[in-house]
C-alpha cells in the first residue's frame, strides 16, 4: 500500500484568521507581557515633545517588544527588527508594526525609568495576586560579559605608546592634507575618510586614559604599570569568573525572593571584581514599594561585619557564613570586634533552623543566572558604559520575571 503524505502548496496564499490572537493564544508569555505593559504607568517614557515628524510608535509597543524579545534569547535591535516580520507573537505585541532596529535601540538607550517602573509594576502585580512574599531573599552576584573585547585591554604603558603612535599618525595625515590642498590635488575621500577614523580612535584613547587617571585618584595611590582599561568600554574591568578564565565585563548583582516563585527583586551591577561591598547596596535596590525583607541569605563572598550589622540594626536578619581567618588574633585589639562578630555567626550557623533556612539560598539565585544565561541566552552586554549597562540589567530582570510568572498567571 502506498505511504500517503499531507498535501504541502506553497502557491496558494495563506490567510491569516480575522483575530490575531487566535495565533497566540497559547503562548502565555506574550500575552502576560501584554497585561503587564499596560498596566504600567508611562510618566517616564521619552517621546517626541515637539509634537514633529511622523507618528510615534507608542511606549507600550516599544516595552512590549523589548521585553519579548529578551524573555526569547533575542538582544540585537537588528534581529528584533527582523522579529516584526518572521515571529507571529511579536506581529501581535507590535500590531503589525515594525520599528526600525535605530528607533529600536534609540527607545531601549532612553527609557531606563520606564524599563524601571515596568520592573516594579510586575512585581507589584505578582504581590497582589499572591505569588510575591518578600520575607526572605537570597543575594548573588555574576559575572557579565562587556561589549569589549578583552584582547582590546591597554596596561597604562601599552595605551600611552598607542595614544603617541596615533597622534603621529593623525599628524602626518593633517600635513598630507594640508598639502594637498596647497597644490589643489584631489585626494577623492580616502583621506578624509582615514583622518576621521583615526581621529576617533585618538578619542576613544584619550578618553580611556581620563578614565585610568580618574581610577587612580580615587585610590589616591601613584600610577601602577599593572593598571589596564579597554578603550571600546572604559567603565569595564578585568574580572574573575567562577569558571576560573578572566572576562572584560560587569558583576552584576540581583536580590531574589526566596518563597514562591523565585523572581528577581533588586538588580544592580558595579565594576568591583568581587561581592564584598555590595551586600548593603543590592538589599538597597529592592524597591521601597515592595518593603523590606525580613531575612537576607549571602554567600561567604558578602561577608562584611559592617554591612552585615547596618542590615541588622534595621531589622533585616543576614545568614551569611563568615570566612574563615584563623584563630583569634593575639594583641590586636582593633580587631577583636570583626572575630567576635565572625564567632558569632559562626555559631549561629551550627543551629538547625538556620542551615534549614540557608539551604535554600543555592535553590534561588544560582537557578535564577542559569535561566538566564543559559535558557534565555544572555551572556553578553550590548550597551556600554555603567548607567547603560545598569539599565540593560532591569531589563534582563524584568524579562527574567515576566517568563516565571507568565505560565502561573492564568
Amino acid at each position: 500500500m502506498a505511504t500517503k503524505y499531507v498535501n504541502v502548496d506553497r502557491d496558494t496564499p495563506l490567510f491569516l484568521p480575522p483575530d490575531v490572537r487566535e495565533w497566540v493564544a497559547g503562548n502565555e508569555l506574550a500575552l502576560f507581557i501584554m497585561d503587564a505593559v499596560e498596566a504600567t504607568p508611562l510618566q517616564g517614557a521619552r517621546v517626541n515633545v515637539r509634537g514633529t515628524g511622523d507618528a510615534q510608535y507608542p511606549p507600550t509597543l516599544m516595552l512590549a517588544l523589548l521585553i519579548y524579545s529578551y524573555a526569547t534569547g533575542t538582544f540585537s535591535s537588528r534581529a528584533m527588527e527582523r522579529s516584526t516580520y518572521d515571529s507571529m507573537a511579536v506581529r501581535y505585541l507590535c500590531a503589525n508594526h515594525h520599528p526600525d532596529h535605530d528607533t529600536i535601540a534609540k527607545f531601549r538607550r532612553e527609557n531606563g525609568p520606564l524599563l524601571r517602573a515596568c520592573f516594579v509594576r510586575v512585581l507589584e502585580l505578582a504581590r497582589e495576586v499572591g505569588l510575591l512574599k518578600l520575607g526572605t531573599v537570597s543575594v548573588d552576584g555574576t559575572k557579565i560579559a562587556a561589549l569589549a573585547a578583552k584582547k582590546r585591554t591597554l596596561r597604562r604603558a601599552q595605551l600611552a605608546a598607542q595614544l603617541q603612535q596615533l597622534q603621529g599618525q593623525v599628524d602626518a595625515l593633517l600635513a598630507q592634507a594640508e598639502a594637498a590642498d596647497g597644490h589643489g590635488l584631489d585626494e577623492g575621500t580616502t583621506l578624509p575618510q582615514e583622518l576621521a577614523s583615526r581621529q576617533r580612535r585618538l578619542e576613544r584613547l584619550r578618553t580611556a586614559q581620563a578614565v585610568l587617571d580618574q581610577r587612580q585618584q580615587e585610590r589616591e595611590e601613584p600610577p601602577g604599570p599593572d593598571d589596564t582599561i579597554n578603550p571600546s568600554d572604559p567603565d569595564s574591568t578585568l574580572t574573575p569568573t567562577a569558571q576560573g578564565p578572566f572576562i572584560q565585563g560587569y558583576n552584576a548583582q540581583a536580590a531574589v525572593s526566596a518563597e514562591g516563585p523565585t523572581l528577581i527583586v533588586g538588580t544592580g551591577v558595579v565594576q568591583a571584581t568581587n561581592d564584598r561591598q555590595q551586600l548593603v547596596p543590592t538589599v538597597a535596590a529592592i524597591p521601597p514599594e515592595l518593603g523590606p525583607p525580613a531575612i537576607v541569605l549571602a554567600d561567604t563572598g558578602y561577608d562584611h561585619g559592617p554591612q552585615i550589622e547596618h542590615l541588622q540594626q534595621r531589622g533585616i536578619r543576614v545568614h551569611c557564613p563568615p570566612q574563615n581567618v584563623g584563630a583569634k588574633p593575639p594583641r590586636e585589639r582593633q580587631r577583636l570586634p570583626a572575630w567576635q562578630d565572625r564567632r558569632h555567626r559562626r555559631e549561629e550557623f551550627k543551629q538547625p533552623e538556620v542551615q534549614k533556612r540557608y539551604r535554600r539560598r543555592a535553590a534561588t539565585s544560582e537557578p535564577c543566572f542559569h535561566v538566564i544565561k543559559r535558557l534565555m541566552g544572555f551572556g553578553r552586554f550590548s550597551l556600554r558604559g555603567l548607567p547603560a549597562v545598569n539599565l540593560e540589567w532591569d531589563l534582563v530582570a524584568l524579562a527574567y520575571n515576566c517568563r516565571k510568572l507568565a505560565p502561573l498567571w492564568a
